[in-house]
């Protein structure tokens, strides 16, 4: 039996669940025409919470509706890739007069293809984007349809082409055409870049963040594919999955995939495979999403999480600070970076917990082996 659970960053689930709303405003948006706030809107949130999921739910979507799509991440020369390969194809498509094909020689007998032919482009790769934005949306008036564009993992280093986008898609907003924006990155990277004197148009962008799934939808995601795929699962071992799986979206195909792997001809998953399952996957999720989280932050940063990390819940400030020795406003100035980072958040006034699942057991097994 194939396994339904996809563990890779990006992939969308068999079954997603949590997101029904988010998805519904957007939808909404593409209803409501021109004008509607929610067609340009920014996704945020922890590392496997299912951003570049989201993304792939909203071109989905907009498909559906007849609406073109442009998918793209901000990696270096986005902008070019759009304007030398997405739009014009698109052109292409949807302009009967953009390639006209003109018989210019007979170099042999019809019947054994002596035909040649030359093509004219009738829309160059070199147009700028808000030239091609406003031609391919003049086209699709008629259709009664739009363009879709998303960006996923925003960050500061492409801030160039950011601003080269954001400006495009204002002027089109300002134009009453049909378009929408959807963007998705950390809450730092995208902190960064609305807070540009260059894109304050991202200001006015809806936000949603990106956290956990409720428990009775973590048990719907894992139950409906398991006997969707044939095979069945009992309370207990379903409970252990759901357990393990903390409401984190990619943990939650993590578990599920190790788990169904242990005995894929089995026609029952036994509450040992699931606490099997989830083993594996706690340590897979160290590898895949605390080490990568790690790697960015500065050594007085781990300083602060591991002091963080000696407490069993929530951490008070004064009990950080006193850890790592250092005046209240220095600390205070780390919890805002780690906050900002989305791995930690504020529980109450004056305490701190961790925002990724797991992320406290990784850093206690990291002191021990460095000990």
């Amino acid at each position: 039996m194939s396994n339904p659970f996809h563990a890779s960053f990006g992939v969308s689930p068999p079954l997603l669940v949590g997101r029904e709303q988010v998805i519904q405003d957007f939808e909404e948006a593409l209803e409501d025409g021109p004008g509607s706030a929610g067609r340009a809107t920014l996704y945020t949130g922890a590392r496997g919470s299912g951003k570049t999921v989201m993304l792939n739910a909203i071109e989905g979507r907009a498909r559906e509706r007849g609406w073109l799509v442009v998918s793209e991440t901000a990696t270096a020369g986005f902008i070019d890739r759009i304007t030398t390969q997405h739009l014009p194809r698109l052109l292409r498509d949807f302009d009967p007069a953009a390639v006209r094909r003109r018989l210019t020689g007979v170099t042999a007998p019809l019947r054994i293809g002596g035909v040649t032919w030359e093509t004219i482009e009738a829309h160059v790769i070199q147009a700028g984007l808000r030239n091609q934005i406003e031609v391919l949306t003049d086209l699709l008036v008629d259709h009664d349809t739009g363009i879709l564009i998303t960006l996923d993992e925003i960050h500061r280093n492409q801030i160039a082409d950011l601003r080269e986008l954001a400006t495009t898609v204002q002027h089109a907003f300002r134009e009453g055409r049909e378009l929408a924006f959807v963007g998705a990155g950390l809450a730092a990277g995208i902190s960064d870049i609305v807070n540009d004197d260059v894109l304050t148009f991202l200001r006015r962008a809806e936000r949603h963040t990106l956290g956990t799934v409720s428990r009775s939808e973590v048990e719907r995601a894992f139950r409906e594919p398991i006997e969707a795929a044939g095979r069945k699962i009992g309370s207990a071992a379903l409970s252990t999955m759901v357990d393990g799986a903390d409401g984190y979206p990619f943990l939650l195909q993590l578990v599920g995939a190790q788990t169904w792997r242990l005995h894929p001809q089995e026609q029952v998953i036994t509450e040992d495979d699931a606490t099997e399952g989830v083993r594996r996957a706690l340590r897979r999720l160290g590898t895949l999403v605390h080490e990568p989280a790690l790697s960015d932050v500065s050594a007085i940063d781990k300083m602060f999480l591991m002091a963080m990390a000696r407490d069993d819940g929530p951490s008070t400030m004064g009990d950080v600070q006193r850890r790592m020795d250092v005046v209240a406003n220095y600390a205070s100035q780390y919890r805002l970076r780690l906050i900002a980072a989305e791995l930690i958040h504020s529980t109450r006034r004056g305490y701190v917990d961790f925002s990724l699942p797991y992320l406290r057991e990784h850093l206690r097994e990291q002191a021990a082996v460095d000990s």
